[in-house]
């Protein structure tokens, strides 16, 4: 018996579950040490330092502004480098936003975007049934964006894969990290969504975070619309509504990332949500993919609503993500999409960027990378194009609030 034939007979005795279950605890040893080595398990995720034009940017104000209240002792005290470069943390830039809300001129410019008496809980669902779309690392930008310009936010991560937990410095195969299944589950065991809320390295930003125990809703959730003693099931498209009323006053905004399939998770999702984003990569049969999800979700989103459910949303909008310009197929189909939905695609594009995907490699989103570790050309037009994307969603979400 050849070498060949007897690999073919060992191999024969396993099932592909034994192999496939070998194959996911190899990865994840592995995966371990590499994690032990670059991130300790005493250790915690931490923000670097903003430079001053950074955080003149994000509050809204000139850096001569901040170069002044330096001067005059007021505000917190930068960190200057010895070349005189001052710098701010995360920390430091929320506390000169506040100072400027109670020192700065009301008149001219309100500091703090936060909600005000009467203003609704904005929700906005991060959506694509086709992965590789990029819809993680928006949902995680544009949640940081929103932080660091002075919102309360709630990140969720309804995908049981995890990503953007792991963004966020979580381990959930390693830290036995609770979802937002523990606050959605139809049995006795189910917690309050507080329960299950995490902070993050991000100040004014907390994420809920997921692990491979999510997928049990998607069980779950049959079986209880099957039980005719009990309405738990029937209406199970509020289930995240309900569990986010628990913490309603607590945050401006809500970010919640979909698994990248149209399944009980994702429909309750889109019900709890006031926007939708759907992240779109311009190659044809991604469209076509993104077609057929709009066709399925229109199918589903009619019965639901007849069972009483309530999808009114302030917006949708359709994001063009890992777009290069110079791809004549690319710009032929953003061009195509344009033609179509018009007012419906967000007018900025996120290109497709090195610079995101190497920050990606050490779980960094692109505003917690260092510039001065990235070619600065490839960072800067990286954050250009991101701060526009998020810019223009910031002021859609704030629209919403009738400003």
């Amino acid at each position: 018996m050849n070498a060949v034939t007897s690999a073919a007979t060992d191999r024969s005795a396993f099932h592909f579950e034994d192999e496939i279950l070998e194959q996911g605890d190899l990865i994840s040893k592995k995966l371990h040490l590499l994690s032990l080595q670059r991130f300790p398990p005493t250790a915690h995720k931490t923000l670097r330092p903003f430079s001053l034009a950074e955080v003149a940017h994000f509050l809204g104000v000139s850096q001569s502004t901040l170069k002044k209240l330096h001067l005059e002792g007021k505000g917190p005290l930068p960190q200057t480098s010895p070349s005189g470069r001052r710098s701010y943390s995360a920390p430091q830039m929320a506390e000169l936003r506040d100072y400027l809300s109670q020192h700065g001129r009301a008149d001219v410019k309100d500091y703090s975007p936060r909600r005000r008496p009467g203003d609704k809980l904005q929700v906005v669902a991060v959506v694509n049934f086709k992965g590789g779309s990029a819809k993680t690392t928006t949902a995680a930008h544009l949640a940081q964006h929103l932080a660091l310009t002075g919102h309360r936010v709630l990140a969720i991560d309804l995908d049981p894969q995890a990503s953007l937990t792991s963004l966020h410095g979580f381990q959930p195969e390693l830290d036995q990290t609770q979802s937002l299944y523990e606050a959605i589950r139809y049995d006795e065991e189910r917690k309050p969504i507080k329960d299950v809320i995490r902070e993050t390295n991000f100040p004014g930003l907390h994420i809920v975070p997921a692990n491979l125990e999510l997928q049990e809703f998607e069980y779950d959730t049959p079986l209880a619309m099957a039980n005719r003693n009990s309405n738990e099931g029937k209406t199970f498209f509020t289930r995240i509504s309900r569990a986010l009323a628990e913490v309603d006053d607590q945050y401006d905004v809500v970010v919640i990332d979909c698994p990248p399939q149209l399944g009980y998770l994702t429909i309750t999702a889109l019900v709890a949500a006031t926007s939708v984003l759907i992240t779109i990569h311009p190659q044809m049969l991604d469209v076509m993919s993104m077609g057929q999800f709009l066709l399925m979700l229109g199918g589903i989103l009619k019965p639901i609503r007849q069972a009483g459910a309530e999808v009114n949303l302030s917006w949708y909008r359709y994001l063009v993500t890992r777009y290069e310009p110079t791809d004549v197929p690319q710009a032929q189909m953003v061009g195509f999409m344009q033609t179509l939905f018009n007012e419906f695609m967000l007018k900025n594009q996120m290109l497709k960027s090195t610079a995101i995907s190497d920050a990606g490699i050490t779980k960094q989103t692109l505003y917690e990378v260092e510039r001065t570790q990235m070619t600065r050309s490839t960072y800067d037009r990286a954050m250009e194009a991101l701060e526009s994307v998020n810019a223009e969603i910031t002021q859609l979400i704030h629209a919403a609030w009738g400003r």
